[in-house]
């Protein structure tokens, strides 16, 4: 996969630790599939971005739309 040809999007994780097996767990709100964990904050960063590539690139393969802009 070439991500310099991919458009640029910024996406806002919610991250908690989850205290019964102490993971830092992480996901995009308004973004279905967008979730991962990691036992440091670098693990899920990197493991989110690899999980949202991987749902953009299936956004041009596919009928899923990417979602849209919000204020929370």
């Amino acid at each position: 996969m070439v991500y310099s040809k991919m458009p640029m999007h910024a996406y806002t994780a919610v991250i908690e630790r989850d205290p019964a097996t102490g993971l830092l767990v992480g996901y995009v709100p308004g973004f279905p599939g967008a979730h991962s964990q990691g036992d440091t904050m670098d693990e899920l960063s990197a493991n989110l971005r690899e999980v949202i590539a991987m749902l953009l690139e299936a956004v041009s393969y596919t009928h899923l739309t990417l979602p849209t802009k919000r204020i929370v």
